[in-house]
């Protein structure tokens, strides 16, 4: 999942890159040596920010297991 939303990620900025760049009017090398660039970057922070989200889904998961495995009393205070 976390390489699955990285390169996700990846390939928006990539995308988004080569279209601003070609509307810029900038010349090809330029454009796609940028469009690598941004590609890279947003990878990198695509693996981290997939890491997290996995780790808080997985805790999250655990918390809501252990939830329903044992509910909580209720107290009858009438």
């Amino acid at each position: 999942m976390t390489r699955r939303i990285a390169a996700t990620l990846a390939l928006i900025a990539f995308g988004m890159s080569l279209i601003v760049g070609l509307q810029a009017e900038n010349s090809f090398v330029t454009v796609v040596g940028r469009a690598l660039l941004a590609l890279v970057v947003t990878f990198a922070v695509g693996l981290i920010l997939g890491a997290m989200l996995e780790k808080m889904l997985a805790e999250n998961l655990k918390n809501g297991v252990a939830a329903t495995a044992q509910p909580e009393k209720m107290s009858n205070t009438d």
